[in-house]
């Protein structure tokens, strides 16, 4: 069953489908339309419609029934999840926990949730911490995700709606199978690669429609026990247990007293991560200092190792970091596991992603995915695609909730300058509403980019279909081989579109 049949057995009470997917008011929305308008709006057989607007709606059907493959999350098991709270009801989440733990946190505050307190006390504290958002990509995804999922227009919620909201959240997650509506039959999703960077040296999944990345974001500060305290690196090491190279040497009677012996290890923990579910690597280095790593000599990062911070300079202690990250993307191709690396964003005076193109240059063996559309820098993003695009993958992750406008502008650019096959797509979020509404932005901001080549003859429609399923899902499958073995066979994944006639 598609998700537009889905939507439509299950009716209003787990959600109504939206007409305007293809403009921005389906975005922004319209609190006067219910969802029963909002379905007769999108009928394919409206004669009003513009011919733009039929293609554009032909387009995202096709997306619709394209069962996707995700490539970054961080979802966490049922019981771990992020967000829930002691209620007056018990331990569960709620509309806080949902909120709380969603990127809004980036740029408003929310209203803390008081252990044990009732909603109604909560959201009499939190109800206007909303106005100055609504046009802000990080809160539209969630409004996205409530109106699909609860038929809820967060722009206008009242009260009652809130407490019924709050209400329903807090039933669904009592239940895992909650995480498996949404994210396979609503979302549409087949496999997820999630990065686990709280448990960076644990290769086992929590889900089976899960792979994993290798966090090796931490691993390049490996010449002193005393860097893997909880907090350092801008908070960049979250549990010693799981991030410390020299705990998981004592676990595995390996021993780790020189830079060969660190080497050694950095082998072994690639070779672990394979035998496991992880299909690649990730660097979130971008948070804590700049890209450009120098091609460090190893003479120079063996005197290094073995000293504290505080015994080093800081040039010493860099370049025992950047020697690190060159055999990080020498093991990526050893063990042909696609290196994605975090770009822009993060710490904005250094996270530019051409600072990684000697790194890229000098390693054609590596597969680089390079993460977030290098945010603000999509055109230099698209020139290394231009320049490398043997190599390197851009995945334009987050960025349709970062900046709906300026991932519609760099999609559009990026399949003028380089090869539809190296384009991939992610969500980055933590649960699963947020999860269905980064996969909606995406899907809708691609039908929308793919509509408007078709419709300046700049592309066939044929060839935007299969564009589309290229960016959804084959891209991936090409990339990460690996998850081929888990994907369903047999399914013919075109979708039965209306007729133009």
């Amino acid at each position: 069953m598609n998700r537009r049949s889905f939507f439509k057995k299950m009716g209003a009470g787990v959600g109504t489908i939206v007409a305007s997917h293809c403009t921005m008011e389906g975005l922004n929305g319209s609190s006067s339309m219910t969802g029963t308008n909002r379905a007769a709006a999108s009928s394919w057989t409206n004669r009003n419609e513009s011919e733009g607007q039929f293609s554009c709606r032909r387009i995202e059907a096709y997306l619709d029934s394209i069962r996707a493959i995700d490539t970054h999350e961080h979802l966490r098991a049922f019981n771990e999840l992020l967000g829930y709270v002691e209620t007056d009801r018990g331990w569960g989440m709620n509309l806080y926990g949902l909120w709380g733990s969603s990127n809004l946190g980036r740029i408003d505050s929310i209203a803390p949730w008081k252990p044990g307190e009732r909603f109604k006390e909560w959201w009499g504290r939190a109800k206007n911490n909303f106005d100055n958002v609504r046009a802000a990509g990080f809160y539209r995804y969630m409004w996205l995700a409530f109106r699909d999922l609860y038929n809820v227009d967060f722009d206008h919620i009242t009260d009652i709606q809130a407490a019924e909201l709050d209400r329903r959240i807090f039933e669904n997650y009592r239940n895992p199978q909650w995480l498996y509506q949404v994210l396979k039959k609503r979302a549409n999703i087949e496999l997820i690669i999630c990065d686990r960077f709280w448990k960076r040296l644990d290769f086992r999944a929590d889900y089976p429609f899960e792979f994993i990345t290798l966090n090796v974001s931490v691993l390049i500060y490996g010449f002193h026990p005393s860097e893997y305290v909880k907090g350092n690196h801008y908070g960049q090491v979250v549990d010693p247990a799981y991030d410390s190279p020299y705990i998981y040497a004592e676990k595995h009677g390996l021993r780790l007293n020189s830079l060969d012996d660190y080497l050694a290890l950095l082998d072994h923990i690639f070779a672990e991560a394979k035998k496991g579910d992880c299909v690649c690597l990730k660097s979130t280095a971008a948070y804590a200092r700049s890209l450009h790593f120098d091609n460090v000599p190893k003479e120079k990062a063996a005197r290094a190792f073995g000293h504290p911070r505080s015994d080093l300079t800081p040039e010493e202690a860099k370049g025992f970091e950047d020697f690190i990250m060159w055999r990080l993307a020498e093991l990526s191709a050893k063990y042909d596991m696609p290196f994605q690396i975090h770009t822009g964003d993060a710490r904005i005076q250094g996270s530019n992603p051409m600072l990684l193109v000697n790194l890229i240059e000098a390693n054609p063996r590596t597969k680089f995915e390079l993460f977030h559309g290098g945010y603000p820098w999509v055109r230099e993003m698209g020139a290394i695609g231009n320049k490398f695009g043997r190599h390197v993958w851009i995945n334009g992750v987050w960025l349709p909730t970062i900046s709906y406008t300026t991932a519609k502008q760099a999609f559009s650019e990026w399949l003028e300058v380089m090869p539809s096959n190296r384009i991939t797509w992610g969500g980055d979020d933590i649960n699963a509403e947020g999860i269905y509404g980064e996969a909606e932005l995406n899907r809708r901001c691609w039908a929308e980019v793919l509509a408007e080549k078709v419709d300046r003859e700049e592309l066939a429609e044929d060839d935007a279909l299969r564009i589309a399923r290229q960016i959804m899902r084959d891209n991936a499958l090409e990339l990460y081989s690996r998850l081929k073995s888990r994907v369903r066979k047999g399914r013919n994944h075109m979708a039965r579109l209306p007729s133009a006639s």
